[in-house]
Order: structure tokens, then sequence, then C-alpha cells
């Protein structure tokens, strides 16, 4: 017997302009940012010595703005409206890093989708999001507005 995989994500169709989406939360720590540190080579000062973070605004180092943006990747994921849905990531606009995460910071996402359209591809549509990193004290880290390709749900 074989078993069929049914997506339990959202289909383009599912998405209404308006919607709000939030992520289930993560809590940062010194273990993320030092294995980032390790993945991407970045090793600045402000991000993994605990000595010279003394000597800046911060006070200890603080998570990179790559490493965030990845980590509600998967916190979107792990909401489910991705899996088996999802195609690709089409584009990052207007991305501002507002205040640090540091270890100890607990982070979701907040996501508003602000814009849907149809491709010339009738197995796909693009959905346009607003996207937020809210830390644990309701202060936003991050936004942007990102662009997502998902499939369309089979007729």
């Amino acid at each position: 017997m074989t078993a069929t995989y049914k997506p339990r994500g959202k289909y383009f169709e599912d998405f209404e302009v308006g919607e709000e989406l939030v992520t289930p939360a993560r809590t940062i720590t010194s273990t993320d940012i030092v294995n980032f540190a390790c993945i991407s080579g970045d090793f600045n000062e402000v991000h993994v010595n605990h000595e010279y973070c003394k000597t800046t605004p911060f006070g200890e180092p603080i998570a990179h703005g790559p490493l965030i943006y990845a980590i509600m990747g998967g916190l979107q994921y792990a909401s489910g409206i991705n899996d088996g849905t999802m195609l690709a990531l089409l584009g990052i606009d207007n991305w501002r890093l507002l205040q640090p995460v540091k270890h100890g910071d607990t982070i979701r996402m907040h996501s508003r989708v602000i814009e849907k359209k149809e491709t010339s591809k009738p197995d796909r549509g693009v959905v346009v999001f607003e996207r937020r990193c809210v830390k644990q004290d309701g202060t936003v880290a991050q936004e942007m507005k990102t662009t997502l390709m998902y499939k369309r749900r089979p007729k």
C-alpha cells in the first residue's frame, strides 16, 4: 500500500488580504548566535566577543540580523502554513533591523497578508506579507515585506 502525502500548508486560495498570522514563539540562545557565526563565518565582535560588547550600547553579544530572519522562516514553517504548499521565496523588500535580539529574547513572527497575485501558470500564485519579528516585550526587532510563491489548490 502506498501512502499519499497530503500537505498541511495553506494554498494560494486560502490566504486573504488583511489576514494576520502569528507563529509559535522561540527563545534565542547564545548557542544559536555562536552556531550562526560558525556557519556564516561572520565572527564580528558585536556577535561573539563578550568583552568588546561591554563597550557597546548593547552590553552583550547580539544576534546576527540574518540569523533572526532565518529563524522567522523556521517559525513560519512551524506554524504549518508552508508545509507542502510553498514553492519559493521571491523577494525581501524594505528589511529593517530596528532592535537588537540577544540571548534570552523570545521572538515570534507576526505576518499580515497585504497582496495576492495570480501568475501566468495556473498551478501557482504569489502572496505578499508584511512581516514583523516581535520580542517578548512587544517591541519590533525586524520588519520587512516578503514575497512568496504558493501552490494553488488542486482541482
